[in-house]
């Protein structure tokens, strides 16, 4: 029982700034669009915005390797 409650703390490590992540980024990315089809000098910036939020992923991955360990 210790095993499975330890494996689905670190799933849901994972999948909660996951999903979060794909709704941030999907905002992002379609005012990024918008941005884009005005001004599209801004299109380093726009890249860097969408690719912030994706450290949250990386961040609940170590969180899980921490609880797994």
């Amino acid at each position: 029982m210790d095993k499975a409650l330890i494996s689905m703390a670190a799933a849901i490590a994972i999948a909660i700034p996951a999903i979060a992540t794909a709704w941030a980024q999907s905002k992002i990315g379609s005012a990024g669009a918008g941005a884009l089809a005005e001004k599209p000098e801004l299109s380093g910036t726009i890249i860097i915005l969408v690719a912030i939020p994706e450290t949250i992923v990386l961040l609940g991955l170590v969180v899980a390797y921490l609880i797994l360990s």
